[in-house]
Protein backbone atom coordinates (compact mmCIF):
# COMPACT_ATOMS: atom_id res chain seq x y z
CA UNK A 1 0.00 0.00 0.00
CA UNK A 2 0.96 3.42 -0.65
CA UNK A 3 1.02 5.88 1.87
CA UNK A 4 0.78 9.79 1.42
CA UNK A 5 2.08 12.53 3.79
CA UNK A 6 -0.48 14.72 5.28
CA UNK A 7 1.65 18.16 4.19
CA UNK A 8 3.45 18.90 1.50
CA UNK A 9 6.71 20.51 2.63
CA UNK A 10 9.88 21.40 0.39
CA UNK A 11 11.90 18.69 -0.22
CA UNK A 12 15.41 20.77 -0.78
CA UNK A 13 15.29 21.87 2.82
CA UNK A 14 13.06 19.25 4.67
CA UNK A 15 12.96 15.36 5.90
CA UNK A 16 10.14 13.22 6.79
CA UNK A 17 9.59 9.94 8.66
CA UNK A 18 6.54 8.44 9.35
CA UNK A 19 5.82 5.67 11.70
CA UNK A 20 2.48 3.40 10.67
CA UNK A 21 0.33 1.35 12.60
CA UNK A 22 1.91 2.01 16.12
CA UNK A 23 0.15 0.39 18.86
CA UNK A 24 -0.22 3.13 21.25
CA UNK A 25 -2.45 5.53 23.11
CA UNK A 26 -3.96 8.15 20.29
CA UNK A 27 -4.64 10.66 23.03
CA UNK A 28 -1.16 10.21 24.48
CA UNK A 29 0.32 10.87 20.99
CA UNK A 30 -1.62 13.77 19.90
CA UNK A 31 -0.25 15.59 23.31
CA UNK A 32 2.94 14.47 22.90
CA UNK A 33 3.36 15.57 19.14
CA UNK A 34 1.92 18.86 20.39
CA UNK A 35 4.63 19.64 22.91
CA UNK A 36 7.24 18.86 20.28
CA UNK A 37 6.19 21.02 17.70
CA UNK A 38 8.66 23.51 16.88
CA UNK A 39 10.53 22.89 18.78
CA UNK A 40 14.71 22.12 17.75
CA UNK A 41 15.45 18.37 17.17
CA UNK A 42 17.78 18.54 19.69
CA UNK A 43 15.27 19.80 22.06
CA UNK A 44 12.85 17.68 21.11
CA UNK A 45 14.84 14.37 22.21
CA UNK A 46 15.73 15.87 24.87
CA UNK A 47 12.13 15.95 25.87
CA UNK A 48 11.34 12.47 24.59
CA UNK A 49 14.11 11.06 26.51
CA UNK A 50 12.88 12.85 30.23
CA UNK A 51 9.76 11.47 29.45
CA UNK A 52 10.62 8.09 28.99
CA UNK A 53 12.64 8.46 32.27
CA UNK A 54 9.90 10.10 34.18
CA UNK A 55 11.54 13.71 34.58
CA UNK A 56 9.30 15.89 32.59
CA UNK A 57 5.09 15.76 32.16
CA UNK A 58 3.42 16.76 28.99
CA UNK A 59 0.90 19.05 29.49
CA UNK A 60 -2.59 17.77 28.38
CA UNK A 61 -4.22 20.71 26.68
CA UNK A 62 -6.60 18.67 24.86
CA UNK A 63 -7.50 15.35 26.05
CA UNK A 64 -7.39 16.17 29.86
CA UNK A 65 -10.76 15.05 31.59
CA UNK A 66 -9.78 13.56 34.34
CA UNK A 67 -6.27 14.10 34.58
CA UNK A 68 -4.07 15.08 37.76
CA UNK A 69 -2.20 17.99 37.71
CA UNK A 70 1.82 18.37 37.88
CA UNK A 71 3.35 21.18 39.37
CA UNK A 72 3.58 24.19 36.81
CA UNK A 73 2.13 23.00 33.81
CA UNK A 74 -1.53 21.57 35.22
CA UNK A 75 -3.14 18.75 33.47
CA UNK A 76 -0.73 16.53 32.48
CA UNK A 77 1.19 12.70 32.50
CA UNK A 78 4.11 10.84 31.30
CA UNK A 79 3.62 9.24 28.26
CA UNK A 80 6.47 6.73 28.47
CA UNK A 81 5.41 3.95 25.07
CA UNK A 82 4.24 6.58 23.47
CA UNK A 83 7.13 8.89 23.77
CA UNK A 84 9.30 6.04 22.98
CA UNK A 85 7.39 4.85 19.37
CA UNK A 86 7.50 9.12 18.51
CA UNK A 87 11.44 9.22 19.35
CA UNK A 88 12.32 6.29 17.17
CA UNK A 89 10.23 7.82 14.21
CA UNK A 90 12.05 11.04 15.34
CA UNK A 91 15.15 9.12 15.30
CA UNK A 92 14.28 8.11 11.59
CA UNK A 93 13.31 11.57 10.35
CA UNK A 94 16.88 12.59 11.30
CA UNK A 95 18.61 9.86 9.73
CA UNK A 96 16.86 11.03 6.45
CA UNK A 97 17.77 14.49 6.87
CA UNK A 98 21.53 13.29 6.97
CA UNK A 99 21.22 11.11 4.55
CA UNK A 100 20.24 13.99 2.54
CA UNK A 101 22.88 16.26 3.54
CA UNK A 102 20.72 18.72 5.78
CA UNK A 103 23.02 19.81 8.75
CA UNK A 104 21.74 18.25 11.21
CA UNK A 105 22.28 21.06 14.14
CA UNK A 106 20.08 23.47 12.59
CA UNK A 107 17.19 21.34 11.98
CA UNK A 108 13.39 22.38 13.20
CA UNK A 109 10.25 20.48 14.31
CA UNK A 110 7.89 21.59 11.51
CA UNK A 111 5.24 19.14 11.22
CA UNK A 112 4.30 16.44 13.86
CA UNK A 113 1.02 14.76 13.65
CA UNK A 114 -0.51 11.50 14.61
CA UNK A 115 -3.73 9.81 12.88
CA UNK A 116 -6.07 6.93 13.61
CA UNK A 117 -4.87 4.09 11.75
CA UNK A 118 -7.20 0.83 11.61
CA UNK A 119 -8.72 -0.68 15.08
CA UNK A 120 -8.01 -4.34 16.07
CA UNK A 121 -11.18 -5.76 17.46
CA UNK A 122 -11.94 -8.98 19.44
CA UNK A 123 -13.68 -9.42 22.08
CA UNK A 124 -13.73 -11.34 25.20
CA UNK A 125 -16.14 -13.88 26.18
CA UNK A 126 -18.08 -13.20 29.68
CA UNK A 127 -20.52 -15.08 31.80
CA UNK A 128 -24.16 -16.12 30.72
CA UNK A 129 -22.88 -16.01 27.08
CA UNK A 130 -22.50 -12.55 26.19
CA UNK A 131 -19.11 -10.91 25.33
CA UNK A 132 -17.29 -7.61 25.93
CA UNK A 133 -15.73 -5.80 22.86
CA UNK A 134 -11.97 -5.31 23.41
CA UNK A 135 -10.67 -2.87 20.66
CA UNK A 136 -7.83 -0.91 19.85
CA UNK A 137 -7.03 1.94 18.21
CA UNK A 138 -3.64 1.75 16.00
CA UNK A 139 -1.95 5.44 15.33
CA UNK A 140 -0.01 6.84 12.47
CA UNK A 141 2.58 9.45 13.40
CA UNK A 142 4.05 11.93 10.69
CA UNK A 143 7.43 14.28 11.66
CA UNK A 144 8.83 16.71 9.08
CA UNK A 145 12.28 18.43 9.99
CA UNK A 146 13.28 21.57 8.56
CA UNK A 147 16.71 23.58 7.67
CA UNK A 148 16.85 26.89 9.20
CA UNK A 149 19.74 29.62 9.29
Amino acid sequence: MRWKFSVQLDPARTAIAAGRDLRVSYKDTVELLNAIRGLKLEEAKRLLEDVIAMRRPIPYRVHNGKVGHKRGIGPGRYPVKAAKAVLKVLQNAEANAEYKGLDVTRLWVVHAAAHKGPKIRSYMPRAFGRATPWFEQLVHVEIGLEERA
